[in-house]
């Protein structure tokens, strides 16, 4: 009988232990495939997202100089049209992560910062120049960044940068939906200037 019994409880010791054994396992094995998820998406959302905006202005440009003192001012003018194609990037093949399987987080540590580009076309309209003050290459080099810094100030102060920023925000929440999806966290560090409330206010 005790034979019996020692028999029974050997077998129900081995029995547990290869459960206890499978149920790590398959944990393992879910939890790798879990990450292995993120870290897919994590690539596949690393690409450039660009938004694309269009300004036209007309600029004056004047430039004086003087001869002999004041006795003479010679002059020069032109009327410059500004066609401009500009974009806002952000590279997220840059974004720097790091996965936590252990406490199941991914935690976004830097997110680049956006690129702005401006591309303008530039056509000249009557051009007038003194024999003593004419046109060079550095007055067309002044023009370029006149015209540079004024679609800058334009940038700042229109919905461009804003439009780029919720896109940025439309990508990230792809990964806000997957970690929530799996039972995991997602946390951004200060340094990477977006915050998960900006996320969560998001509409799906």
């Amino acid at each position: 009988m005790r034979k019996i019994l020692f028999g029974v409880i050997i077998t129900l010791i081995v029995l547990f232990t290869f459960k206890y054994c499978g149920d790590r396992k398959e944990a393992q094995i879910v939890l790798k495939a879990n990450s292995q998820l993120i870290q897919e998406q994590l690539v596949n959302v690393g690409k450039l997202i660009v938004t694309e905006g269009h300004f036209s202005e007309v600029f004056n440009y004047e430039n004086s100089k003087e001869i002999l003192g004041d006795l003479y001012t010679a002059d020069k003018k032109a009327l410059v049209v500004v066609n401009a194609d500009v974009t806002i990037a952000y590279d997220l093949s840059l974004l720097d992560y790091e996965l936590d399987e252990k406490n199941k987080i991914l935690r976004i540590i830097s997110i680049p910062e956006e690129e702005i580009t401006v591309n303008p076309d530039l056509e000249y309209y009557d051009i007038q120049s003194d024999f003593l003050n004419p046109f060079q290459a550095e007055d067309y080099n002044a023009i370029k960044e006149t015209v540079k810094r004024s679609m800058l100030d334009k940038i700042e102060g229109s919905k461009l940068k804003s439009n780029a920023k919720n896109r940025l925000l439309s990508e990230l929440s792809k990964f806000y939906m997957l970690t929530n999806s799996m039972d995991w966290t997602l946390e951004f560090n200060e340094n990477s200037n977006v915050k998960l409330e900006d996320l969560k206010i998001l509409k799906y």
